[in-house]
């Protein structure tokens, strides 16, 4: 029994279709490319994060690599 007959056979009224999914309104960036300026905007901002993150990143590992590891005993550098 379909869902649709077995709800009119409980009295139950007929269930309420989703809601739809929210649009990008936002105009494109160029008429035949599916990309809106919103998402541009979106890609700028998640790459410019992950690039201040790289840089954090390698910021922290040469500080390790010159000062904390030698500092500890891990190893020495070659140049002092």
């Amino acid at each position: 029994m379909g869902e649709a007959r077995r709800r009119a056979s409980q009295g139950l009224p007929p269930r309420q279709s989703k809601p739809a999914a929210k649009q990008d309104t936002s105009p494109r960036l160029v008429s035949w490319l599916p990309l809106t300026q919103n998402q541009t905007r979106q890609f700028m901002t998640i790459t410019s994060r992950g690039a201040w993150i790289g840089i954090g990143g390698l910021v922290v590992l040469w500080l390790t690599v010159r000062f904390l590891g030698p500092a500890l005993g891990w190893w020495s550098l070659a140049d002092g």
